[in-house]
């Protein structure tokens, strides 16, 4: 067949519009030139301008009605906004998203206008603090820092006292952490040996049993080594991770009793003579207000004592220690019979003074001591909370009793025979238990690269190293001027 047929045969009908209809048909087949052309301009170019007209028409009432909706929107959204106030520097983040549809019903058309505002309010960090004394304690504190930063939702601030080692070894980490999603700021406190002996020498009375040993003690000194605008913090010892976001940690502060300084795990059914009882409490995470405990002067000094002035408090730790302890009766007048190291002079205080303790929830320690962590770990994924609960173990008199944990932090204390515990040989063993409930959430951890941290837009990374004055010299000071 031609080609030309073909394309003749396959040719669409032609459609016209009444538009088209009436310029291309003239009125009669006697029409000149002349009368089509005066038909054309009557009735072709006439219902033109009357088409042109009618779309101007229609253009101008959409514009109209589109304008009147967001100008409605923003006064509405502009009202709220004021009526609301401005956002508080403790308020989570916000982000307001606005998606305004204006639709218009003239010949077939619909139009859809989007406006779309992004505010995001000043957010209070969450403030850490952290013992890194050896490279070995570094690199557990790497870790925890590393899983702080995968899941906080809000800015974080480290304190961190430690040796020039354990700075040396977090700075290479921290370096690649350019674009933080949140700002990031840590601050390293170097304190000499000769300086944290002098400090507990002007205590007069503590002394340690622990293999942390005298940096060890320098948690029973953490409102002295910060500065005063440090008002809250939490501690965590750095073979911990969290698998959560501390933000939920942090809130805790926002529930305590105005009375309330000191917020730590409490395990009162546990009864250990030889620790004095020591293990109801574990100071391995606790949660510090740092005013309240510089306005009641937490520890002693023989610097406060030769104050003749009489317009302070005394130190609140030794009337604590005296009520637990006895008289110091060791070598230099000091403790020794005082087990786990700061863990027994906390739990002097807090005993000693119930008034400035509360609990932590056990879902901010969730402890490797127990073997078991309370019956909980992955897996399951399916399981109610009711059927958690009726597993869970070690919680029965306990302020835990009758509410089902929800792990947020691991802590893996009491893996004996490594410095490291991310390297300790049960994490081989597939039949181990506290490896099948945590060696996958390990793994991960460590695997996880600190590049991948880098989900922000800028830099928002401020590192610096601050020289350390305690307390209780800062005052001496102050009194001689």
């Amino acid at each position: 067949m031609d080609d030309r047929a073909l394309n003749a045969n396959s040719r669409l009908p032609a459609v016209f519009s009444p538009l088209d209809r009436s310029l291309h048909s003239p009125p009669s087949r006697t029409s000149t030139p002349f009368a089509f052309s005066r038909y054309a301009d009557r009735f072709g170019l006439l219902r033109s301008r009357r088409f042109i007209v009618l779309g101007a028409t229609v253009s101008t009432i959409v514009l109209f009605l589109l304008l009147s909706n967001l100008t409605s929107f923003s006064g509405r959204q502009r009202d709220e906004w004021r009526q609301a106030g401005s956002p508080s520097f403790e308020a989570a983040p916000i982000t307001v998203t606005a998606t305004v549809t204006t639709t218009f019903f003239p010949p077939a058309s619909t139009e859809t206008a989007l406006a779309t505002t992004e505010i995001v309010s000043p957010t209070e960090p969450v403030v850490f603090v952290l013992l890194a004394w050896s490279e070995d304690a570094a690199s557990e504190a790497a870790l925890l820092i590393k899983s702080i930063l995968i899941y906080n939702s809000s800015p974080s601030e480290f304190h961190i006292i430690c040796d020039a080692l354990a700075e040396q070894y977090l700075r290479a980490r921290l370096a690649l952490v350019r674009r933080p999603l949140h700002k990031l700021s840590v601050r390293f406190y170097q304190p000499t040996w000769q300086s944290m002996m002098d400090r507990i020498d002007r205590e007069g009375s503590v002394n340690s049993d622990h293999s942390a040993g005298i940096p060890g003690l320098m948690k029973l000194f953490i409102h002295e080594i910060l500065p005063e605008s440090v008002k809250k913090v939490i501690f965590i010892d750095t073979d911990a991770i969290l698998i959560a976001d501390p933000t939920l940690m942090w809130k805790t502060f926002d529930e305590l009793k105005p009375s309330t300084a000191i917020v730590m795990g409490s395990h009162p059914d546990h009864n250990s003579k030889e620790w004095n009882n020591a293990s109801r409490i574990c100071s391995c995470v606790m949660l510090l207000n740092l005013q309240k405990l510089r306005e009641i002067r937490l520890m002693d000094s023989s610097i406060y004592r030769n104050d003749p002035s009489a317009l302070y408090p005394q130190a609140l730790a030794p009337p604590a220690f005296r009520a637990m302890y006895g008289a110091p009766t060791g070598e230099r007048g000091r403790y020794d019979n005082v087990r786990l190291g700061d863990q027994g002079y906390w739990w002097a205080i807090v005993d000693h003074n119930r008034e400035l303790f509360e609990p932590l929830s056990y879902d901010f320690e969730v402890t490797s001591c127990l073997v078991d962590t309370y019956r909980t770990g992955l897996g399951d994924e399916t399981i109610t909370e009711e059927m958690e609960l009726s597993r869970q173990t070690h919680t029965k008199n306990t302020p835990q009793e009758g509410i089902v944990i929800l792990p947020k932090l691991l802590h893996f204390n009491c893996l004996h025979g490594t410095p490291r515990y991310m390297e300790w040989d049960g994490w081989s063993d597939p039949n181990n238990s506290l490896t099948v409930r945590w060696g996958p959430a390990v793994t991960y951890h460590v695997g996880f690269k600190w590049i991948w941290l880098n989900k922000g837009k800028e830099n928002l990374t401020e590192i610096t190293t601050t020289a350390v004055v305690f307390a209780d010299e800062q005052f001496a000071r102050q009194q001689a001027t």
